[in-house]
């Protein structure tokens, strides 16, 4: 079976379909792009909306865009089907005050930095229904060559390699002590991952790279693990007056020690003194007051 004939099975006619495999080039944001379209759609449609003026052209032409992300070497993974709506010119300054722009910058995003082009082009693109069910689960062939990421579907036999049982948009969480989280990706941490998170008491650790500095935190609170993570991605210190003094964009989050659900937190605010101890992460060597 072929992407088009699905297409024809809803009475879309492929001449008039364009196919993305993104893949971007900022590493960052290749990373976390699949949990952009799982947990923030609307940013994820947001990045697809402006492209360069070649594509812009195949866009001013298109009736829709079938949305995929690269998954394996010559294959894709199913995003969804938009219609391609009315456009309208942006200036860097407009372009830089999306908020969608902005939060990806922190992701990597490279974005609009042509001083060459006055304005880039927004299209409208407004998400249709399309087998939506098979979101994360259809991946299908992906013509060589890889670096041609955007197809006209009547011009390309783009076949469906299979439709898998669960969406991959979320990648399988790693165990435990091989978890690190940049700051900026404690916003968008896939669902799946978060429910483990929220049961987990334990110690982390914030790992400045500007200077090579650590700070030794706990969690037993409400959600754990997770609840203290998703108040460092609100609020970029968690209350801590070293953090507070510091860029949140340098630092990276990790898990030295998971510990029980019913742990007391006496005993957990105990553990969390030994690794105080055993990082020296108080006075100069960290950023722990206490």
């Amino acid at each position: 079976m072929l992407l088009n004939d699905l297409l024809a099975k809803r009475a879309i006619e492929p001449d008039g379909v364009l196919v993305f495999r993104h893949r971007p080039t900022e590493p960052k944001l290749r990373k976390v792009l699949p949990w952009l379209a799982a947990e923030k759609p609307e940013v994820f449609n947001a990045y697809q909306s402006t492209q360069d003026e070649k594509v812009e052209s195949a866009l001013l032409r298109a009736r829709y865009v079938a949305s995929f992300i690269g998954h394996e070497a010559g294959k894709a993974l199913f995003v969804g089907l938009y219609k391609v709506g009315a456009s309208h010119p942006l200036t860097h300054e407009e372009f830089w005050n999306v908020p969608a722009f902005v939060e990806m910058k922190t992701y990597g995003m490279i974005g609009f930095t042509d001083k060459s082009r006055h304005s880039i082009l927004w299209f409208d693109l407004e998400p249709v229904e399309f087998y939506n069910e098979w979101k994360g689960k259809l991946v299908v062939r992906w013509p060589p060559p890889e670096r041609s990421w955007w197809r006209w579907a009547n011009r390309n036999e783009i076949a469906v390699d299979a439709i898998l049982a669960d969406s991959v948009l979320h990648s399988a969480m790693p165990s435990w002590d091989a978890i690190t989280l940049r700051w900026a990706e404690l916003g968008i941490i896939p669902t799946k991952w978060r429910e483990a998170l929220s049961h987990w008491r334990g110690i982390y650790y914030i790992f400045d790279d500007s200077d090579g500095k650590g700070y030794v935190g706990s969690a037993y609170g409400t959600d754990n693990i997770l609840g203290r993570w998703l108040n460092y991605a609100a609020s970029g210190h968690g209350g801590n007056a070293q953090l507070l003094k510091r860029s949140p964009e340098n630092f990276s989050f990790s898990i030295l020690q998971r510990l029980s659900p019913d742990a007391d937190a006496t005993d957990v605010i105990a553990m969390e003194t030994t690794w105080k101890n055993r990082l020296h992460t108080r006075g100069q060597f960290g950023l722990n007051d206490n």
